[in-house]
């Protein structure tokens, strides 16, 4: 997958990533009607809205995880360096490889610490000594100085926290360009969420990051940008508002965002 285009302009930065005219279905079900949207670089990018408007849909339509799905189908364009992801040819390991992902809940493999940070890079045919791959993820996932003694024992073994920094390790041993974290604090318990958050905040400067959350608060603290995403009079996920987090969240352009910011639904 070579950059085949400029990027979309986007205020505040370029963007890696962009929608257009962005349609979902799962089977009969329109689930995400016409979102159009840029991604900016070097930015955390935070997408809230009420349960079931679209925004979990609409992140694993960046590295094509719906794709699982019997009957989903995508209608428009996901673009990544302006090549759009779901044309004939693309590859979709290739794109999970450059797109990787953190899940709601840490999912750990039954295996070592060591061997779940290893993983991605061996499938991926990593030849040679894997100890400095292993070393640099978990020390960018703040896991290092916990961790480094007991590399060789169970990651289960690991707090709820340490699990979920120890997912992200491993989605960046495959050295991504985009890290997508859907919901990646709602297990957690207030430190470990703390943990997960100024991570966020260092990674920044390296990967896009976009984060779904139902916490207005944590959007607030860690994202640069935000995405509000409500139900459509057809029932469908719908982007309503985008902006730079702190005008969206002071000073909103729509009143859908403002009611739903303020509480008065969602």
């Amino acid at each position: 997958m070579a950059p085949a285009a400029t990027d979309p302009a986007t205020p505040g930065g370029g963007a890696q990533l962009a929608t257009r005219h962005l349609s979902f279905w799962y089977g009969r079900k329109l689930a995400l009607e016409d979102v159009t949207l840029d991604i900016p670089a070097r930015r955390v990018t935070a997408l809230i809205g009420p349960s079931g408007c679209g925004k979990s849909t609409f992140l694993r339509c960046f590295n094509r995880m719906n794709d699982v799905i019997p009957g989903a189908r995508a209608e428009g364009q996901v673009l990544f360096h302006g090549q759009n992801l779901y044309a004939r040819g693309v590859d979709p390991v290739e794109v999970r490889r450059r797109i990787g992902m953190v899940f709601q809940k840490p999912n750990p493999f039954p295996k070592s610490i060591y061997d779940n940070v290893a993983y991605g890079p061996r499938i991926n045919g990593h030849r040679g000594e894997l100890d400095e791959i292993v070393e640099r993820s978990i020390r960018r996932a703040a896991l290092w100085d916990e961790v480094k003694d007991r590399l060789r024992q169970s990651a289960l073994a690991l707090s709820g926290g340490q699990q979920q920094r120890l997912c992200i390790a491993r989605a960046l041993a495959i050295e991504p360009e985009v890290l997508l974290m859907d919901e990646p604090c709602s297990a957690l318990d207030p430190i470990a969420t703390t943990h997960i958050e100024d991570l966020i905040r260092e990674l920044r400067e390296q990967y896009v990051i976009i984060i779904v959350t139902h916490n207005m608060q944590q959007a607030a603290r860690v994202s640069d940008v935000t995405g509000f995403f409500m139900l459509n009079e057809r029932g469908a996920g719908a982007l309503i508002e985008f902006s730079d987090t702190q005008q969206l969240f002071t000073v909103p352009q729509d009143p859908r965002t403002e009611a739903y910011i303020t509480g008065r639904f969602g």
